[in-house]
């Protein structure tokens, strides 16, 4: 099996790792995370399945899991400026602008632009603000997994 992308859109807030940390949070309560659930959909949305968490904490699931990862944000453990495994770091600017011909991409741009994934190495991750209108309205974290 090779790596797969996952992508999650989170509500804007200024301090990017406690975004990180939510979503992390959020998904291993809801289960969506490997070995719970074996191949996720992307990207997760209020209607995605939510089978709840088997392990105690994400510490115990990332154990699980192995060196497969979790094969979704869980793997992602901080937010760094220098690219590494187990961190998501900004998108470049000039990448965001030449994908979308803008420093502003919205949310429908960005799903119907996912290009920027073949750019990210496995079992890392990178992150970019969403907007509407002028303002930031999401935080978009995508990264591959593992295997």
């Amino acid at each position: 099996m090779g790596a797969e992308p996952y992508w999650y859109f989170v509500k804007y807030q200024p301090d990017i790792e406690t975004a990180l940390q939510e979503l992390r949070e959020r998904e291993f309560k809801a289960g969506r995370y490997h070995p719970v659930t074996r191949f996720l959909e992307f990207p997760v949305t209020a209607d995605s399945p939510a089978p709840g968490t088997k392990h105690k904490s994400i510490e115990q699931a990332l154990a699980a899991a192995s060196a497969d990862g979790t094969r979704s944000i869980l793997d992602i453990q901080s937010v760094s400026d220098e690219p590494d495994v187990g961190v998501a770091t900004p998108l470049d600017d000039e990448v965001i602008e030449s994908l979308y011909g803008t420093p502003a991409p919205t949310h429908e741009m960005v799903e119907d632009n996912l290009e920027f994934l073949e750019e990210i190495d496995r079992g890392q991750a990178v992150y970019f603000l969403i907007y509407k209108g002028s303002k930031p309205a999401e935080i978009l974290f995508a990264g591959y997994s593992f295997d």
